[in-house]
């Protein structure tokens, strides 16, 4: 017989005391964190007394592991009971090192295997990995990819070649990658192989590292140009790898680690807690329930997610999330509040006439910005020069229609802007 919703609940706030009690015994930064805060070990009962825990901010992980490299005040174990380190991508600021204990991987595998479960990962799967694999936290998905019994293809970014010519070999049938590389190897295999990126056998594609995969146009674009399943997980470099992970009924993404990390909704404005409940929208908070080495508590995350709670045909039962942005890139264009994601997706709709590439110029330091928008945005080569106009005006009206901002558009030909094989960067500080 399952466990009841009130056993479960028990048992986190167990894991939640527990999980505690250790944090203070082994981190000095939480000691200092409950001491300034006025909080004992006790004060914690449950979850329903995390709101007395102050936030914890990555500036703060960044700052901890300056004053104490290289890992930082705020872990738990010394190096010597860690397997493995890892590091954060670094494109929000300074990197920040994570290291993992040997329990700590186990969870890793565990909560990974769930989620690649949930993409349509099986034994017989042959998943070709097109991220990073050195210090990107997201290379650890290879235990729980080996775990499920598929094979793992380790390939990489910057290795656009190799990686086809894998693809064709062994039969690869899953590609995990970010979207924007999508977008780049669909145009790279009709240049340099002159093939149609769905001639390649791919049945699924597994986004992450930036927003997109589930945002309609971009996945529409990408199953069109692969004929294939567009799915997204995603995690957190100082958390887990990944944490939720999308089915492919493809409406939203499973929370699948409420075991082991428990999750909050907050308005990043205000810090107030918000319910789980269709519609709602917030920033992502992480509390570690069962972590050796990070154990970190109420970290502030700067994802800004919508929330959905009906049921899924998949029969998970946890909440589902879509990614819609970072709450630190988010500008503000008098008053409005706009994402550079759904600045992308507008974009897209206006494919095949544009490639998806645009970059956002800054003129000042965010996010309040004075409008119109600039915006550069890669026009494709079937546009002809007497269709450019009508193209900016069409893009600046749909930008004012839908987000509700005034866009300053210049057109460039395809190929002019940068791409990346991992996270696009979709801003360019021009006051720097």
């Amino acid at each position: 017989m399952g466990q009841s919703v009130f056993q479960r609940e028990i048992d986190l706030d167990v894991k939640l005391r527990r999980q505690v009690h250790y944090v203070l015994e082994h981190s000095e930064f939480y000691r200092k964190k409950f001491h300034e805060a006025g909080l004992a070990a006790d004060s914690i009962r449950g979850l329903q007394d995390l709101p007395k825990i102050p936030f914890t901010h990555k500036d703060e992980l960044r700052a901890s592991q300056q004053q104490a490299p290289p890992l930082g005040l705020h872990a738990a174990v010394s190096l010597d009971e860690v397997i493995r380190v890892h590091s954060s991508s670094g494109t929000t600021g300074r990197p920040t090192y994570v290291g993992v204990t040997r329990r700590d991987n186990e969870i890793w595998r565990e909560i990974g295997a769930r989620v690649m479960a949930a993409n349509g990962i099986h034994k017989g799967s042959r998943v070709a990995f097109a991220m990073g694999l050195s210090f990107f936290v997201g290379s650890a998905v290879r235990d729980a990819i080996e775990h499920l019994g598929a094979t793992f293809i380790p390939i990489g970014t910057g290795e656009s070649e190799r990686l086809v010519r894998t693809i064709r070999d062994l039969g690869a049938d899953v590609l995990l990658c970010t979207p924007s590389y999508a977008f780049y190897l669909a145009d790279y295999v009709r240049k340099q192989w002159n093939l149609e990126p769905r001639d390649l056998g791919v049945k699924i594609i597994s986004t992450g590292g930036e927003p997109g995969g589930g945002l309609p146009e971009i996945r529409q674009r990408i199953e069109e140009d692969w004929g294939c399943r567009v799915v997204e997980a995603m995690g957190n470099a100082d958390m887990a790898p990944v944490l939720f992970g999308e089915c492919l009924e493809q409406r939203g993404m499973h929370f699948l680690a409420g075991d082991y990390v428990h999750c909050e909704l907050i308005n990043p404005d205000t810090g107030e807690a918000l319910e789980w409940a269709d519609g709602a929208e917030g920033e992502l908070v992480y509390t570690a329930l069962e972590r050796e080495c990070v154990p970190l508590l109420r970290f502030r995350t700067r994802d800004r997610v919508r929330v959905e709670t009906s049921p899924c045909l998949c029969g998970r039962t946890e909440f589902r999330v879509r990614c819609i942005g970072r709450t630190d890139d988010m500008l503000i264009i008098r008053g409005v509040n706009v994402f550079p994601s759904a600045i992308r997706d507008v974009v897209n709709r206006f494919s095949p006439r544009t490639t998806g590439n645009l970059q956002i110029l800054l003129r000042q330091p965010p996010p309040l910005v004075q409008p119109p928008l600039p915006l550069v945005i890669e026009y494709s080569e079937q546009v002809s020069s007497k269709d450019i106009p009508s193209l900016r005006r069409e893009l600046e009206t749909a930008l004012r229609k839908e987000l509700i901002f005034a866009a300053e558009v210049e057109l460039v030909p395809a190929g002019s802007l940068p791409q990346y094989e991992m996270k696009a960067r979709l801003i360019r500080k021009c006051y720097e």
